[in-house]
């Protein structure tokens, strides 16, 4: 399989360096990371746990923050309006 990258030439220069240091040519380098990397370990999915706990995370950081509550405000009475 064939692959073109087009590369900033700082990132070129930048490879180049690297594979002169290992002794091998940029597409040589290239191939060998590439190579390297494909043999890694998987990368695991999230959790369903996970994924709830950044979606709550998320949300939490959605809203705004209200300050402290005073202990009377956290009163039942004044907390929940019962129907009479």
């Amino acid at each position: 399989m064939t692959v073109k990258l087009e590369l900033h030439p700082e990132v070129e220069a930048g490879l180049t360096a690297l594979a002169r240091a290992q002794g091998l040519f940029l597409q040589a380098y290239v191939e060998k990371m590439v190579r390297q990397r494909g043999t890694a370990a998987p990368v695991r999915s999230a959790s369903g746990a996970t994924v709830k706990a950044r979606a709550f995370a998320a949300w939490a950081r959605a809203h705004r923050s209200v300050g402290s509550l005073s202990d009377d405000a956290l009163r039942r009475d004044n907390l929940v309006r019962d129907v009479r």
